[in-house]
């Protein structure tokens, strides 16, 4: 397993060329080995992609910390269920916000 995941690792920064290798020696393998091959990058990439939508949701928290002051708990709570494209609504909304009472208003109005 170790091996595969470093070379999952090295696929994921590989240059256009090294890619289209890549896809070449994938079309050597077997059925069975390509499906593999491709369940194991399909949940890497659906794990960076988590660990992204993550890192967006602390920004933003970290924005609203910024800029209204430190938000209880319950608050971060409700805003880091939301999915990601109301997140990123937020994100642009912080500007308008000018109060921890304009960021429950906001909310409720989703």
């Amino acid at each position: 397993m170790q091996l595969i995941s470093g070379f999952i690792d090295t696929y994921l920064r590989l240059n256009k060329i090294e890619k289209e290798k890549f896809q070449t020696e994938l079309g050597t393998l077997i059925t069975e080995e390509k499906e593999e091959v491709m369940q194991i990058v399909t949940s890497w990439m659906e794990e960076g992609i988590e660990r992204g939508i993550e890192r967006e949701k602390n920004l933003i928290i970290r924005q609203i910390n910024r800029k209204l002051g430190q938000i209880n708990l319950e608050l971060e709570t409700k805003i880091r269920s939301l999915n990601i494209e109301i997140m990123e609504s937020l994100g642009e909304a912080i500007f308008d916000l000018e109060t921890v009472a304009d960021l429950q208003q906001w909310l409720d109005n989703l």
